[in-house]
């Protein structure tokens, strides 16, 4: 049951992912943008370059509002992520739990404290 809560949580998170694909990628851009006007208003010298860059940036900083809602599929990422780590955590422990079953040892040790009770 956990299992099929996680996959369908997975699954959910997927679709989020999937239609705030587009936003996340505005979002990216307009944000990288930021950073590169900022780097570019530092640099001028003018006070007309600076108003320039200042309202190149405000511009940018509206696209970058505009898409504020893909904060929601980055958090369906981080979600997703979690999830794959847990099921490699899952898989590791049964495949360990496989390599314990037939360690011969194992079964000596249940049969011996048997025995001895």
């Amino acid at each position: 049951m956990k299992q099929f809560l996680w996959f369908i949580g997975s699954f959910i998170a997927l679709t989020v992912l999937v239609v705030h694909f587009i936003p996340m990628v505005f979002l990216i851009g307009s944000v990288w943008l930021l950073y590169a006007i900022f780097k570019q208003f530092m640099k001028s010298s003018s006070t007309f370059k600076r108003v320039l860059w200042i309202m190149i940036a405000l511009m940018v900083f509206c696209i970058a509002i505009a898409n504020i809602y893909a904060v929601i599929g980055i958090a369906a990422a981080y979600f997703l992520y979690i999830a794959y780590k847990k099921w490699r955590e899952r898989k590791q422990e049964n495949v360990l739990m496989d390599n314990r079953s037939e360690d011969p040892f194992v079964h000596f040790e249940k049969q011996w404290a048997e025995l001895n009770k």
